[in-house]
């Protein structure tokens, strides 16, 4: 009987960056890169973590791709360009990395067209949002009293949030708030993406969390759980249904290659 823990450990793709970095080898160079913070969880729950570097999406590239993966995480990074929801570039707003944009946004569509687990982190929960129709506002400190969530210079500040009774991510974390999640966001969710539905709040109102409740796992949160290394629920229960939906995939192939053991020899 096939079984998860007989199976090859699921393999997750991760967006990355696609920027100038500086190197002992070779100097400064364009280079695909992601921190490992976001590497670590998803080894700790048992996955196989691959880069999915920004690159052109022409000839059905993520057709090809993402049927060979068992989930995906769509990771933070630059400011989404604001001309994907139909608005003008706020003064504060990156400037726009079309490359990255384009890669992500198809990526996300793809994942949410063929039921692929999806977890989507600051700018991934953004471009969730954004890939299904939604809006952003582009710079918080515009709005009243949100002034928390971007201390600047890399540093994260922790704030609590509140979750929706019965939504997913209330279900994979166990709670209903969460105390001190790590942020570093001067962007967020404005209007929703249809389908989506809001599930986590900060104190003024601010989208912290989003769903799309007719997928198996497709979660996007706008704190960086990668920064906490003690708060694993959500990392786990994504790779929980990439190996679920790795076991669906191979349960054929296993069924396949039993008939054919037990067919008598020609």
């Amino acid at each position: 009987m096939t079984t998860s823990e007989s199976l090859p450990r699921p393999v997750v793709g991760l967006t990355s960056y696609l920027d100038p970095a500086v190197t002992e080898g070779c100097g400064t160079v364009e280079a695909a890169f992601l921190p490992q913070n976001y590497l670590a969880p998803v080894l700790a729950a048992g996955a196989i973590p691959v880069l999915l570097p920004p690159q052109g999406t022409d000839g059905g590239v993520v057709e090809q791709l993402l049927p060979r993966l068992d989930g995906v995480i769509v990771v933070g990074g630059w400011d989404v360009d604001p001309a994907r929801y139909g608005a003008e570039p706020h003064a504060e707003t990156d400037a726009p990395h079309r490359l990255r944009d384009a890669w992500d946004h198809a990526v996300v569509r793809e994942a949410v067209r063929t039921d692929l687990p999806l977890l989507g982190i600051c700018r991934g929960e953004q471009m969730l949002n954004v890939a299904l129709g939604g809006s952003l506002h582009q710079h918080l400190p515009d709005q009243p009293g949100a002034t928390v969530y971007q201390l600047g210079d890399h540093r994260f500040n922790r704030i609590p949030v509140d979750l929706r009774p019965g939504s997913q991510v209330a279900r994979v974390t166990g709670a209903t708030r969460l105390d001190a999640v790590p942020v570093s966001h001067h962007q967020a969710v404005d209007r929703l993406g249809p389908g989506l539905v809001a599930s986590a709040w900060s104190h003024d109102g601010v989208v912290e969390a989003i769903e799309l409740p007719s997928s198996r796992f497709c979660i996007g949160v706008q704190w960086h759980p990668e920064q906490s290394p003690t708060e694993t629920a959500l990392f786990d229960a994504f790779v929980q249904a990439a190996r679920e939906r790795q076991l669906a995939r191979a349960l054929p192939l296993h069924l396949d290659s039993a008939l054919e053991a037990a067919l008598p020899a020609s």
